[in-house]
């Protein structure tokens, strides 16, 4: 399914498991509590998609545009979000633990709540982000740029790379 149109689908609570979606287009799509456990959405376009309560735990999202999308309360244990392109993307109470974020760009986006434990954010630009009662325990912060984000009750205990 690489290079599909789906904008608009309703995929919600659909079984996509190790689906390879790279580089489709998924914006606006309907993909709330879908299962899309080890998916591969490299380059995949989900802007303003509903991704609320997905299991993306183990997905590929290297690259991927969730601009405006919703990831609250979504499973993205140990997911590939290198370079993906986060600005204004709701990503509350989601479990991001042991997810890679290098380089990923999350300007405004919303992370209150949200589980980042073991979590790389190196290099990622998480400007003005909200990180309120965000877990950052031993996560990787070397170069990442958190200007201006709200780091209200987070944990950032063993925590590695903050000046």
């Amino acid at each position: 399914m690489t290079g599909q149109d789906l904008s608009g689908a309703d995929l919600s609570g659909e079984s996509l498991v190790n689906a390879n979606l790279t580089d489709a287009n998924l914006s606006r799509a309907d993909l709330s509590g879908a299962d899309l456990f080890r998916a591969i959405l490299v380059d995949a376009n989900l802007t303003g998609a509903d991704l609320s309560g997905a299991d993306l735990s183990g997905a590929d999202l290297s690259g991927a545009t969730l601009v405006d999308a919703s990831l609250a309360y979504a499973d993205l244990t140990d997911a590939n979000l290198e370079g993906a392109r986060l600005s204004a993307v709701n990503l509350s109470g989601a479990n991001l633990t042991g997810a890679d974020l290098t380089d990923a760009n999350g300007r405004w986006a919303n992370l209150t709540g949200a589980r980042l434990i073991k979590a790389s954010l190196t290099t990622a630009t998480l400007l003005t982000a909200n990180l309120s009662g965000v877990n950052l325990t031993n996560a990787k912060l070397a170069y990442a740029n958190l200007e201006g984000a709200d780091l209200t009750d987070a944990n950032l205990t063993g925590a590695i790379g903050l000046d």
